[in-house]
């Protein structure tokens, strides 16, 4: 491999990446990819994971955001997905970087809309599920035990 192959930065699924990282630890940097959806997905194609990024094809690049698309259709288990039985379309899909994000903020802002309990949780700046607030989660100045003079 010479030189003019290597690229500082790759780019996937429209994420920045350094391309001094390694595989494995380059397709976490992408928001809804974690460990082990990266491991697989190394495994599936092939690919080593201690490889640097910035070595790495085009066509390499294009076969990662398709399984990332759609890691259902590409043989992956239904657990795999962070999106399973979906709202709109009841299917298992699996979203990353701002679809992600966008579809996280709609989530809560329906909850508030219909006021539920988890709802009103979130729009009161509480904890939504279920932890104590007693003595943890505070803001501001900490309400502590007060002393007689």
């Amino acid at each position: 491999m010479s030189e003019q192959e290597y690229k500082h930065i790759v780019r996937i699924a429209g994420h920045d990446i350094n391309g001094q990282e390694n595989l494995l630890q380059g397709l976490t940097k992408i928001k809804g990819v974690g460990i082990r959806l990266s491991k697989a997905i190394l495994h599936q194609l092939q690919l080593d994971p201690y490889q640097r990024l910035g070595f790495i094809s085009e066509d390499v690049i294009s076969k990662i955001e398709d399984l990332l698309k759609d890691p259902v259709t590409h043989k992956f288990p239904e657990w795999y997905v962070n999106r399973p039985r979906d709202r709109h379309t009841g299917r298992m899909i699996h979203l990353i970087g701002s679809d992600l994000e966008f579809v996280h903020r709609n989530d809560i802002d329906r909850l508030k809309r219909i006021r539920s309990w988890r709802g009103i949780r979130h729009s009161l700046g509480l904890k939504v599920r279920g932890q104590h607030t007693r003595t943890t989660g505070r803001a501001g100045m900490a309400v502590g035990v007060s002393r007689k003079k």
